[in-house]
């Protein structure tokens, strides 16, 4: 039988300092509490100048809290060591879940705007424009700060970028409300800010696809975006003393964690440790996969054929 050699992730503090999302949890945390102070002013103002573009960026507000929460919890949860010993990777897969859960926050919160939007074509409303640009105007600067804060974080973790499209989504809803205010103010037609609101519902939507789709892609173990599966097969099938690569698996199972999974068909007389050691450093300093599996099998060994999945 060939040599098995792995290369893990623990569960120990000096992980936590790997984790993406631990990194950034500060981030989150600000963030948090930022948005969750000015939710209440804007929900309050919405109900008194009775502007549904005002109305539905406090939804979406509301959204921004609650998903922010989520990041939260699950940074937490996937910091976790195991103590159950049957979460052999650890809790990490509590980010991906999250973001998914902002996913359908976003959508649920579009899907209420629009609704409600199309219920008031037709009717007759008033709105005071006064409260929505002073709101709209605070909104906005809250929400820029809370954007550049999680700005880096987006770049590395999931479950930030979930958070991140989120407060941009309310970003593009606080700009909305002041549009829709100067509009209704200088026009006097109440119906500009029916179709704002159904705008920011659009734009909701289309961020929410657009990370639906990132995180299917890796609860369905899709090999993680921009790695070439056929250029990691070549690089390690390259190494000297090794003949043959098959089995090989790309996955990631939180972000900036990505796992391998190989066979390698050695050449006679070839030096298994010495294989092990070079295809363990092309996964890392070529393809930044630092948790590799790899079996190494002798050109004459028999019966293990390689898996038709």
């Amino acid at each position: 039988m060939g040599a098995g050699h792995g290369h893990g992730h623990g569960h120990g503090s000096g992980q936590v300092a790997e984790h993406a999302g631990g990194r950034h949890r500060w981030r989150l945390a600000v963030s948090f509490g930022l948005i969750g102070s000015f939710f209440v002013v804007e929900l309050v103002y919405g109900l008194l100048s009775g502007s549904l573009a005002l109305l539905s960026d406090a939804g979406h507000m509301a959204a921004d809290v609650v998903t922010l929460a989520a990041a939260l919890v699950a940074t937490k949860i996937a910091a976790r060591p195991d103590t159950t010993g049957r979460r052999t990777y650890g809790s990490y897969r509590a980010e991906v879940f999250a973001s998914g859960f902002a996913v359908l926050v976003m959508l649920g919160t579009a899907a209420y705007i629009a609704v409600e939007s199309l219920s008031r074509i037709g009717s007759h409303a008033e709105v005071s424009t006064g409260p929505m640009l002073v709101v709209g105007a605070l909104g906005l600067a809250v929400n820029l700060a809370a954007l550049a804060l999680l700005r880096a974080g987006a770049t590395e973790s999931l479950n930030v970028r979930g958070a991140y499209l989120e407060v941009l989504a309310d970003t593009a809803g606080s700009v909305g409300v002041i549009a829709a205010g100067v509009l209704v103010a200088t026009t006097g037609m109440v119906l500009f800010d029916t179709l704002v609101a159904l705008a920011i519902a659009v734009f909701v939507v289309v961020r929410a696809i657009a990370l639906g789709r990132q995180v299917l892609a890796v609860l369905g173990q899709h090999a993680p975006e921009g790695l070439d599966v056929d250029a990691v097969a070549g690089d390690l099938a390259a190494i000297d003393g090794v003949r043959d690569v098959h089995d090989l698996h790309l996955w990631t199972l939180t972000s900036g964690m990505h796992v391998a999974t190989a066979h390698l068909v050695t050449a006679e007389r070839a030096d298994p440790h010495g294989v092990l050691d070079r295809a363990r450093d092309v996964l890392r300093d070529r393809h930044a996969i630092a948790h590799a599996t790899l079996q190494v099998e002798p050109a004459d060994h028999v019966g293990c054929d390689e898996v038709g999945w």
